[in-house]
């Protein structure tokens, strides 16, 4: 049976058996006995984005990946989260880690400084700001117009009641755990091909939390799956 690990861009945790390209963590949100998660979906404010491969360090999922004083075996360590890409670890309220992606983290705190004018930007200023608007943690995802999903930068996802679309070039991938589907104009986002304004009652919501949209616009450049690139 696959773990409870696998984020979507809402970030609600699920298990599936796909994993994707990173991994990521909230702290320490499992039991090591039963490999479940707990009742709590995060445990700091420092939601990260890593890569599955680091240095051959191996990690059992949801094991007990941190030494321990005495001989009970280890301790729990941080919960293992795995992303599609991560466009979809950013729709969920992640950004970078600082020790295995630690120039990509930098690169993206830099332009979180220039979208904001922080002179000296830092990651606490970041994950503070994150935290009031991660879906996962309490956050709402704003009504899009449809001049606002016209300008969307690329990475930015938004969502049509429970489906999710991640915006490329002027159009709309839908999402999976699996990969994204072929494009659509954003016009046709919600399956209304005239305006923006949804379907079946659906507004379109921004997933994406604002902050990491301004750090899109200032350039930053996520990575893809491949599936994004058919």
């Amino acid at each position: 049976m696959p773990l409870q690990n696998r984020v979507d861009p809402f970030g609600v945790i699920h298990a599936v058996p796909e994993r994707g390209l990173f991994m990521g963590n909230r702290g320490i949100i499992h039991d090591p006995e039963t490999k479940t998660l707990l009742k709590k979906r995060w445990a700091l404010q420092a939601w990260i984005i890593c890569v599955c491969e680091f240095r051959d360090v191996r990690r059992e999922p949801m094991g007990r990946n941190r030494q321990s004083d005495d001989q009970s075996g280890g301790k729990a360590g941080w919960t293992e989260l795995f992303f599609l890409d991560e466009v979809t670890a950013l729709a969920a309220g992640h950004r970078p880690c600082f020790f295995c992606r630690r120039e990509r983290a930098k690169d993206f705190v830099r332009r979180f400084g220039v979208a904001f004018s922080i002179a000296e930007p830092r990651a606490p200023q970041v994950d503070k700001r994150l935290h009031k608007e991660r879906l996962a943690s309490g956050g709402r995802a704003p009504v899009v117009s449809a001049e606002e999903l016209a300008g969307l930068p690329d990475g930015a996802m938004v969502a049509d009641g429970g489906n999710a679309y991640a915006m490329r070039g002027g159009k709309a991938l839908r999402w999976s755990f699996a990969g994204y589907s072929d494009p659509v104009g954003g016009d046709r986002v919600g399956g209304d091909p005239v305006g923006f304004g949804g379907f079946a009652g659906h507004p379109i919501r921004l997933l994406t939390p604002a902050t990491t949209v301004s750090v899109l616009r200032q350039g930053y450049q996520p990575v893809w799956h491949p599936s994004a690139e058919t």
